[in-house]
Formats: C-alpha cells, sequence, structure tokens
C-alpha cells in the first residue's frame, strides 16, 4: 500500500516537520517546484506527502484520507468527538506550542479559578436575565470543559468569527475561551487566564489514522519507531 504523510505546506511548522522527518532518515522533497502540494520520501518509495494547512490535515487525518499528518493537538480534539478512536497521536513534536485557555477580564478581581465561574455564571443568570456568554472558536473543547470537567450549565457560546480576544471590549462576550502561545495578547487585551483554565497544553503531533490496513502493514509502525526516535 502507499502510505500518505500530510504535512504542514507552509511557515514555520513545515520547516520544523521536516527537520524532524530527516532526523528520522526520511528526507522530503517536493515533486515538481517548491509551490507543489505533493512530495516524496527519498529512498521510501511507497511513501507520499501531502502538503496541506493545519485544519486541513486535521479534517484528512480524522476521516483517514490520509495515513499519517502533523497537526495541532487542540485541532484534533476540537475537530471530533471521541478523537483517540479515530486517531492515534503517536508523538509529541516539540514545536508549535499553544494553550486552549479560559481567559475573563483583568477587572474581575475576584474571580480567579473555575470554581468563582460557577458563581459569577448564577450571578449573571439572577441579575441580568441571561447567560454567561463565551466567545471561542472551541466550541467543544468549551462544552467539555465547562460542561462536563466543571458542571458549569450556565452559559452560552459566541461563535468567534474574527479576533476572539477583542469579544469582551465589544460587548460580544462576557469571557473568551482561545488559543495563546505567550499570553501577550491576552493582556493587551486587559484579559488574564485563570489558575485552572487551561484547557489543553496543545503542540504539533504525528497523528495516524486508526486504520486496519495499518495491520498489515510494517511500514507504519517503521514510520512511527523512525519518528520518535529523532525527538
Amino acid at each position: 500500500m502507499t502510505i500518505t504523510i500530510a504535512l504542514p505546506s507552509k511557515g514555520r511548522m513545515k520547516e520544523d516537520a521536516s527537520a524532524i522527518f530527516e532526523r528520522a532518515g526520511m528526507t522530503i522533497s517536493a515533486v515538481g517546484n517548491d509551490r507543489s502540494y505533493r512530495g516524496r520520501v527519498e529512498g521510501w518509495d511507497d511513501v507520499e506527502i501531502a502538503f496541506l494547512s493545519a485544519s486541513e490535515i486535521s479534517r484528512e487525518i480524522g476521516n483517514g484520507t490520509v495515513d499519517f499528518g502533523v497537526t495541532g493537538e487542540d485541532l484534533m480534539r476540537e475537530g471530533f468527538a471521541e478523537v483517540d478512536k479515530r486517531v492515534e497521536f503517536c508523538a509529541r513534536l516539540g514545536f508549535g506550542h499553544a494553550d486552549v485557555v479560559v481567559a475573563v477580564p483583568e477587572i474581575w478581581l475576584d474571580v480567579d479559578t473555575m470554581a468563582d465561574l460557577v458563581d459569577v455564571a448564577a450571578d449573571f443568570r439572577a441579575r441580568h436575565s441571561r447567560r454567561l456568554a463565551i466567545a471561542t472558536k472551541y466550541w467543544r473543547l468549551t462544552q467539555q470543559f465547562f460542561s462536563s470537567q466543571h458542571g458549569i450549565q450556565l452559559y452560552r457560546i459566541v461563535e468567534s468569527l474574527g479576533a476572539t480576544e477583542g469579544a469582551p471590549a465589544s460587548g460580544s462576550a462576557d469571557i473568551i475561551v482561545d488559543i495563546t502561545s505567550t499570553g501577550s495578547t491576552l493582556r493587551a487585551n486587559h484579559l488574564k487566564v485563570l489558575h485552572d483554565g487551561v484547557i489543553l497544553h496543545s503542540q504539533a503531533c504525528l497523528v495516524r489514522a486508526r486504520k486496519e490496513s495499518h495491520a498489515d502493514e510494517p511500514a507504519v509502525q517503521v514510520i512511527i519507531d523512525a519518528v520518535r526516535a529523532a525527538l
């Protein structure tokens, strides 16, 4: 069988992913010109490379269209319910670090934990006759964290189509769930991360689609072992 590995198509993620595969003995080159979206691995005739965006990679790997992919764990866990039944997180690659966090306005001086938010949500319902509004692009992770892990039900999700961190200042939401690397953008917008408000420590991962055909293909485990050894 031909094994398809989806890699980031541009930027630092592409460079870092390619460097790890090269250390693993899998040197990647584009098929055609440098702008080509197909690639090959030197000496591996049964492996092909597809250069895609990070969001495309998460979708294709989750749907089983490709065999392996390098993408952020946040995209996989947001994109699919029960994602661990669909894919295997084979290796965390040590780059693309970012946290999915709950952030509230700095002026909420007495709100520092998720337990405090339970009281805030109840207060919003009692005083304002409405639910706490959360702006986010991560609705699945938000629901799991608020409802399943912390038992908070009195909230509503506001889909964020632009810069999520600006939602509280604009009045479109009360708090946010967003991804951050350094926290500088949150601070610039006068937001603070709750002490226990980190939903996910994300980074780039080598992810494998769980396919029955992989059981009879030794190269699948060879690729996994080679990448792990290169870290």
